[in-house]
């Protein structure tokens, strides 16, 4: 078959080579449907108008000087001009003629679609996608450039909509990236796909990563999913539903679904079935969506896929790829399937030999939290613009202020210094560019353009997490990047302290061995909110405005001590996935009772101390006839994370074991709860902060397979002051001789018994002379707050240098 000059190729007749002829969307499509149909990925049939196809109409139809004259001496930075010169071409191809031979073979090609799926040979929806020809040049990213229309019926649509294919190659977004990039417009062709539409509209449809958006943290999948066609979640136009997907231990025959959050979700796209157009929004009914779109296993499902695709895409390529896909689930069949795979092009070409931290220097009032998109923070004058026909306004270094962007925008997105929407996702629109374009972005902020204002100064600030802050005023931040070539490699091990999941897959690109300490009061206080007796005890509460705030946060879940188990397992999961395979040490709850009783529904089981800080805390909880039932859910999700999830990386440290028969009652309750010692790998440490850890050293570490030194609580009970006192604060100093015996102490005698003995105070990060005595001491590891990792490594690489140890 000559595929160089046919104007149309069924998928099974093209692969990823054709691209020249029919683009990378319709490439890759091919590509799947011959290679992947097999693997059981499921992909809808149906044809590529070829490359070919579009420069036959340029030249029958006579245009291609006109529009060559139109594109003359174009400055892309001049919108209005842009958008005239735009839509006189676009004018000039939907009036052109379809050459009666390309009509011909169109209208051919769709009958044999329709009498494939349909018996009697009727009018079959497919969706039309415009497939430009230079999508696989790396560092071109063409998606979203070029028009879809969906359920499209019929010869006469079908045609009316290649047309409209045709002549969004020249999209005003489209034309100024491609002088941007000092492509050749007459050098870069169209293909059209014609597919087999997914019955989404009476279920759902979404996008999906193989790889983290914001970090570049490549062991997982990121789902998003919404109601209805997919085009509402590319636009950005719903909050969607999020799933992430651990890929190692998926892989492994686990079900590693660490991470679940609940969108909006309130509109949806279905079928026009009486107006005049294609397709309509129509609002989502408030049942459906406190619902999440995906069952569990069908989340697992599209994340097998998606590693499917990339394994297959890497192999053919000889290296990581990772692969950016749109999924759709057909309401009619309840079958999944695949309608589109590119790949990823922002986090597949970045250096990840260097290493760049952006930090807030100061503190300013907080206007607005959203969505954070990548790790960067921007400031500058706002500017709202709420119709796209006048974004002539915006001027270069402003912060754009939106309800939503589509690719209309992207001529002005370029020259912002931060962007805000009121919708979207991390999958949306804005997002994908402004993570092509190094921009900080904030989405699905809700308010944006009611309560900023134009020329108002903000921050802009993304390098917190998932959470993305808007401050009031130009506050002072700082860019430091590090090249991790030049960082050394220590005989001493160092880990991070971590506790907001949030920020652990980024986190995780800084040179480390693991995380020392994991805490789960940032999960419970964040994620949970509720205090989990609240959650056991729910049918006793009487309190009616409290029971309302509990079964609002609990929406979605019958048993509320799943949702205390669900949100603690997948905080859990998403540290210990970061670091997998190094170990994350994982202490168990340790506020004190002033802290247990502001969670929701906490007064009501806290008694009230005078000193809580000495009190009721840690280990003294987890056995005790009224707490202990709270502490078999953290169990429980302990147990889920290593078990369901497989994560078996994970250590768990026991905080403020005060006896050593304290010590034997909670390794009993946690082996009654299926955490038992040494079953699968599973080490339990103590916390060795109480003078008593030290004192009776050897006894402890008979129990716990090692120590973690909380040097906060070490020096507070060494010196018998209240750390919480400011009258007193001047005594406190981790490195006071009193304190550094007592460690060096204990270091000794769990070297002496081949134990873990391991920091995870403080006072490495705060003081570089404590982590030097740490070293000279023996000590295994250091658990570093993440900012300080890298001075703090090469300090002590310096210190093993200085007395002779070789790594």
């Amino acid at each position: 078959m000559d595929k160089e000059n046919a104007f149309i190729l069924w998928f099974d007749q093209i692969g990823i080579e054709d691209t020249p002829l029919v683009g990378g969307k319709n490439a890759s499509l091919g590509e799947m449907y011959t290679q992947l149909t097999p693997k059981g990925v499921n992909i809808p049939n149906g044809f590529a108008i070829t490359a070919k196809a579009y420069f036959y109409l340029l030249e029958k139809a006579g245009i291609k000087d006109e529009i060559r004259r139109l594109l003359d001496d174009l400055d892309t930075r001049n919108i209005l001009d842009l958008q005239e010169r735009g839509h006189k071409i676009r004018e000039l191809i939907r009036k052109a003629r379809i050459p009666e031979d390309l009509e011909k073979e169109i209208a051919e090609a769709y009958r044999n679609l329709c009498r494939a799926y349909d018996s009697e040979g009727k009018d079959v929806d497919v969706a039309v996608r415009s497939s430009a020809t230079a999508e696989d040049l790396p560092d071109a990213s063409f998606a979203g450039q070029q028009e879809t229309y969906l359920n499209i019926r019929g010869e006469h649509q079908l045609l009316e909509a290649c047309k409209k294919c045709f002549a969004s190659l020249f999209t005003n977004r489209a034309i100024s990236y491609r002088e941007d990039k000092g492509f050749d417009h007459f050098k870069i062709g169209l293909s059209i796909g014609v597919q087999k539409m997914v019955r989404s509209d009476k279920a759902c449809s979404g996008v999906m990563f193989s790889i983290d958006t914001e970090s570049g943290f490549k062991d997982v999948v990121l789902i998003n999913g919404s109601y209805g066609l997919g085009e509402n979640i590319v636009q950005g136009v719903v909050n969607p539903d999020e799933f992430i997907v651990f890929k190692p231990t998926l892989k492994q025959g686990y079900r590693p679904i660490i991470g679940k959050k609940l969108g909006s979700k309130e509109i949806k796209m279905v079928y026009d079935t009486h107006g005049n157009k294609n397709t309509k929004n129509v609002p989502v009914q408030s049942g459906d969506r406190k619902r999440f779109v995906l069952s569990d296993d069908e989340i697992l499902t599209l994340a097998r896929w998606a590693c499917i695709v990339e394994d297959h895409y890497s192999q053919k390529a000889g290296h990581h790829k990772p692969m950016d896909l749109e999924w759709a689930k057909d309401g009619i069949t309840n079958q999944l399937f695949i309608v589109q795979a590119r790949p990823e092009t922002v986090h597949a070409l970045k250096d990840r030999t260097k290493l760049v931290q952006y930090v807030l220097k100061e503190k300013g009032d907080v206007l607005l939290r959203g969505e954070a998109v990548g790790d960067k923070i921007g400031s500058g004058k706002v500017r709202v613009i709420e119709e796209v026909h006048n974004i002539h306004q915006f001027r270069e270094g402003e912060v754009l202020v939106t309800d939503m962007t589509d690719p209309d925008w992207e001529p002005i997105m370029k020259i912002a210094s931060a962007i805000i929407t009121n919708r979207g996702g991390r999958t949306c629109h804005a997002a994908i560019v402004s993570r092509e374009l190094g921009i900080p972005c904030i989405v699905g902020t809700e308010h944006a353009t009611e309560i900023l204002n134009d020329a108002q100064e903000v921050t802009v600030d993304c390098s917190q997490g998932a959470q993305g802050i808007v401050y009031q005023g130009l506050l002072k931040y700082e860019k430091a990047e590090h090249d991790l070539g030049l960082i050394p490699k220590t005989k001493t091990k160092i880990m991070m302290n971590v506790a907001n999941p949030d920020q652990a897959f980024e986190e995780s690109f800084i040179p480390n061995e693991g995380v020392g300490l994991a805490r789960e009061e940032f999960i419970i206080n964040s994620e949970i909110k509720i205090h989990p007796l609240a959650l056991l005890k729910f049918d006793e509460i009487e309190d009616k405005k409290l029971r309302l705030k509990i079964n609002s946060l609990t929406q979605g879940y019958t048993n509320k001590e799943e949702f205390f188990i669900d949100k603690l397992a997948r905080g859990i999961g998403r540290i210990a996935a970061a670091f997998y395979p190094k170990p994350v040490i994982v202490r168990t709850s340790d506020f004190k009772s002033n802290e247990y009783a502001n969670l929701i529904g906490g007064h009501l089981f806290e008694p009230k101390e005078d000193n809580p800080m000495l009190g009721w805390r840690g280990a003294s909880r987890y056995y005790s006839e009224e707490y202990r039932e709270a502490f078999v859910l953290e169990c429980k999700a302990l147990l889920k994370a290593r078990n369901e999830f497989g994560l078996t990386n994970i250590k768990i440290m026991i905080p403020f074991c005060r006896t050593i028969d304290e010590a034997k009652k909670v390794i009993e309750v946690m082996k009654e709860n299926g955490l038992v010692q040494g079953e699968q790998g599973l080490e339990i440490y103590g916390m060795c902060e109480i003078p008593s850890n030290v004192l009776l050293a050897e006894e402890f570490l008979d129990i716990f397979d090692g120590f973690s030194i909380g040097s906060n609580d070490l020096t507070q009970l060494t010196l018998g002051l209240d750390r919480d006192s400011e009258l007193v604060s001047e005594i406190y100093d981790e490195r006071n001789n009193a304190v550094k015996k007592l460690i060096r102490e204990v270091i000794s005698v769990a070297n002496k018994k081949g134990k873990y003995i391991g920091i995870c105070g403080q006072a490495p990060s705060d003081f570089e002379d404590f982590a030097e005595f740490l070293v000279e001491a023996g000590i295994h590891s250091i658990s570093l707050n993440p900012d300080t990792v890298i001075k703090t490594t090469l300090k002590i690489a310096e210190k093993e240098k200085q007395m002779g140890i070789n790594n």
